[in-house]
């Protein structure tokens, strides 16, 4: 997820090769000719042992006992390698017959990629959360098979709201009521009163989820980019003169990843900031007391949130259809899919194993994201174009906050390269 899971698994540890897990009919049984090829995203944090191979690994394992004649190759790459690594293996004519990686807009583009249709079963397909199978769209057919999932909302430390004065049980509501309890919170000797990740690695989600709030986003109904939209003028310029201005954020927004901002939270450091599924874990473990809230909105609690997943998709160079087909049933069948949601705190993608999760009481924490995902809003991947616009506002759009910026002209000059990109994709 763009995303990546905290403390940065953008920065995860490099490539941790997947043994084959073979068997088979013929002579070319177990070789790497007739395995299926995977390559994988570790969702492990660096330095903990729960690095994704291992699930990959028992995965296979389970499903060569079920169908003894397709074997299966897992290679599992940090997100800092993981898409480089696809990429150079499609560029040199090798492609996977399986990824799982953060985007697949490209692929589907050059018609490399299956159809959803063309290799899960219907029941399976159907399976999947609506919103998120329309977010693998590309021209209304589904690639893009999401993997896991995730939501943003407020988390706050009520142990400092309790010592700026502000009550625990009523975080903000909206941008003013954020920015009076920030102000309380400065005043109180907090270190960060709001944390605002606009450094490269969390930029794009940081800057959705104020566009949401302030009624704006990345694009209309149809489609057409709208980053330098009235509705987010509005809000850089709030952000500019509310927050950043007053000195109540940290001090370089367009300089901060978000992997610190989680790090500090967790250290008691921050009263308030935006946040997914796997900051639970490590506030819960260090003991610190929190509580999460939908995202204050310009007027009132957000209408949206914004919604982030992570792709699967298979290429159709191999010719490997059905055998595909049937270990990505395997892969998104109830219980298997709830087990790798379960084991890094994430949200699953099919109404089957969100309904497990639902169900058990340790996952409690997770419900209000669960839920906020039934409506949650999409970055626009099904664009080839978005890639590109994405790694613009990454390097570009913290830039709108700083002290002496102006937002019309940041937010105008991402606009222009984004239709250029557009403009380049529709005429290639």
């Amino acid at each position: 997820m763009e995303r990546r899971r905290f403390l940065g698994l953008a920065a995860a540890t490099g490539a941790a090769a997947g043994a084959a897990l073979t068997a088979g009919c013929g002579s070319d049984a177990g070789t790497q000719s007739s395995a299926l090829k995977v390559v994988a995203a570790d969702y492990g944090e660096p330095g903990q042992g729960d690095g994704s191979q291992g699930y990959w690994d028992a995965l296979v394992r389970r499903f060569r006992h079920r169908h003894p004649g397709i074997a299966v190759e897992v290679e599992v790459h940090g997100w800092k390698d993981v898409d480089k690594r696809v990429a150079a293996m499609v560029a040199a004519g090798r492609p996977p017959d399986i990824a799982q990686i953060g985007a697949y807009a490209d692929f589907a583009a050059q018609r490399r990629l299956y159809s959803a249709g063309e290799v899960l079963s219907i029941p399976v397909q159907a399976d999947f959360l609506p919103a998120l199978a329309e977010a693998g769209e590309v021209r209304r057919v589904q690639y893009g098979m999401p993997f896991v999932a995730s939501t943003r909302l407020l988390f706050y430390n009520r142990t400092l709201f309790v010592k700026a004065g502000l009550d625990p049980d009523s975080p903000p509501r909206t941008w003013n009521q954020l920015a009076r309890a920030a102000a309380k919170l400065k005043a109180a000797g907090v270190k960060i009163p709001y944390g605002l990740p606009l450094g490269a690695e969390e930029a794009p989600a940081e800057a959705m989820m104020w566009m949401l709030s302030g009624g704006g986003a990345f694009t209309d109904k149809v489609g057409n980019y709208t980053i330098d939209a009235a509705a987010n003028i509005k809000t850089f310029n709030w952000l500019r003169d509310s927050l950043v201005g007053p000195k109540l954020t940290n001090p370089d927004p367009g300089g901060t990843d978000r992997r610190e901002l989680f790090a500090a939270f967790t250290r008691g450091e921050v009263g308030m900031l935006n946040g997914h599924p796997t900051l639970l874990r490590e506030t819960r473990r260090r003991g610190v007391k929190y509580g999460t809230a939908v995202p204050p909105g310009a007027e009132g609690p957000s209408g949206a949130t914004l919604g982030v997943a992570d792709w699967v998709m298979a290429f159709k160079e191999n010719g490997r259809r059905q055998d595909v087909g049937r270990f990505l049933d395997f892969v998104f069948s109830e219980e298997n899919h709830y087990d790798f949601a379960d084991r890094y705190d994430l949200l699953p993608v099919t109404t089957s194993a969100n309904d497990r999760m639902r169900e058990r009481a340790g996952h409690k924490p997770l419900r209000r994201f669960q839920q906020e995902l039934l409506s949650a809003e999409f970055y626009p991947v099904g664009k080839v174009s978005w890639a590109k616009v994405s790694g613009d506002i990454k390097r570009g759009i913290g830039k709108a906050v700083a002290a002496d910026a102006d937002p019309v002209k940041v937010l105008s000059a991402l606009q222009r390269r984004a239709e250029a990109e557009d403009y380049a994709v529709r005429e290639s």
